[in-house]
Order: structure tokens, then sequence, then C-alpha cells
């Protein structure tokens, strides 16, 4: 991953290297904006953060995904998955803004982990219908009472390969995604795949961890250099997918 990060050093611009109007109003307002004015509710979401990382509970972990590079153990602290299996506050900010701005109504979250993400998730869209959805029991109890009064998720709790079938199966078009389950090749590329089936020219796909592995990096060059995508922006630790056909087909490698 050190190595990665610094071809991605070398090789990052900024909106001075953008001569695509889209990205360039993206990158500017929204991915990398002067200034932003925090929700209130912000605040509140980092004190649950400060809990998790403080909570002494341990629980019985199923992990269906590639696991984590701090070591997989049958049971673990709530403390260290905060720390360890959590989006840092930077970059669930970034999905905030990205979800303000493209108003998704429908939206899948495939990885709940402690539901901190997906709480940033449902106060940037408060009136979409979020499904997010988490493999192991325990770990989508404790997110369930994080995210105690917000109405607009629902967790789906079980085998990813099966449960995403289903979600599917119940959904006419997806608007948003955000891949953060299985850090592996082929299950990466089957979830975008079967989520590709409700996408339409308007959807915005964000994969975590691009350069987590080169397993992943496969699959995300594998993404890029599908037909169906137009534009994709690597930031390194996250990557974003666009489908908007009438934009030329462009890969933007961008500072974050």
């Amino acid at each position: 991953m050190i190595r990665s990060y610094f071809r991605y050093l070398f090789s990052a611009g900024n909106e001075h290297s953008l001569h695509s109007p889209f990205v360039f109003e993206l990158y500017t307002r929204t991915i990398r904006p002067r200034s932003t004015t925090p929700d209130p509710a912000f605040a509140g979401i980092e004190a649950i953060r400060t809990k998790m990382k403080n909570s002494s509970e341990e629980i019985e972990v199923l992990d269906f995904g590639a696991g984590s590079r701090k070591g997989n153990t049958p049971r673990k602290k709530i403390s260290t998955i905060a720390k360890n299996a959590q989006k840092p506050s930077k970059f669930a900010r970034l999905l905030y803004r990205l979800i303000r701005r493209f108003e998704p109504k429908t939206l899948f979250d495939l990885g709940t982990s402690l539901g901190l993400t997906t709480l940033y998730e449902s106060h940037a869209a408060p009136h979409a219908q979020i499904t997010s959805f988490e493999g192991c029991p325990e770990t989508a109890r404790v997110a369930q009472e994080n995210l105690s009064g917000r109405n607009n998720v629902q967790i789906v709790v079980g085998n990813l390969d099966e449960t995403l079938t289903a979600a599917l199966a119940r959904t006419e078009r997806l608007d948003f995604a955000f891949f953060d389950a299985n850090h592996r090749y082929e299950p990466t590329l089957r979830y975008f795949e079967a989520c590709l089936t409700r996408a339409h020219d308007e959807s915005v796909f964000v994969f975590d961890d691009i350069h987590w592995s080169e397993e992943m990096e496969k699959a995300w060059t594998d993404i890029q250099a599908h037909p169906r995508v137009a534009v994709t922006i690597d930031l390194f630790f996250v990557g974003l997918v666009f489908f908007r056909q009438k934009q030329p087909r462009q890969h933007f490698v961008l500072r974050f």
C-alpha cells in the first residue's frame, strides 16, 4: 500500500489540471471545497465515535470479507473495531457532501460496521431510503443502537452474497452505493455488476480502499474499464464512479 500511495502522490492532480466542467465543479465544491458549514449532527456522531473507541465491550465477530490488517479473531473489542474498521470522519464527511450534492432517493451502504458512516449518510439524505448491509449479527446490533431514531435506515443482516440479491429484487433504481463490504477482487466485481443492474445515468458508486491490496487495485482497474462507466475519480482511499453517458470517458487521479 505504501508503494501505491507514493505512486498516487506522484500522479495526483488538483483543480488546475481539470478540463472537465463536471469534474471541476465536483472537485472544487464537493470533494475539496474551500469552506463548508458542518451539519449540527456531526458533533453527535463524533461523540458516538468517541464512545465506541472507549468501549471495553467485546462482541462475537462474524467476518465474510477479506478481514482486517490488524488481525482476525472471533471476539473483538468494540473499541478495536471503531479504531480499525470504521472510516475516519474525513471520508464520512466526503460521503455526506457527495450525497448532499447528488440527492439520492435510494442508497445502498454495503458494510454497516458500527453504523457511524451510515449515520453521516442518513443525515445527508434524511428523506432517502437507505439500505445498509452487515454480515455480523453482533456488529449489526451495535450499529442499530447507534442508529436509533434514524427511520430512513434499514439494516439487513446476513451474508451479502444472499442479502444483496434479495434487496436488488425489491429496488427499481439505485441512485447511490457505497461499497465497503468485502475487500477481495471477485466479490467486489460481483457486487458491482449486481448493483449495476439498477444503476442509471445519474447514479454514483463509491468504492472504499481501492488500493488496499493488489486484488482491490485490479478490481478498480476492471471497474474503470467497464463499458458503462464514463468517469472515475481516484482519491486513493476511495474511488468515485459515474455513469453519465454524455460525459467524455475519462479517469482522474486527484488529491484529497
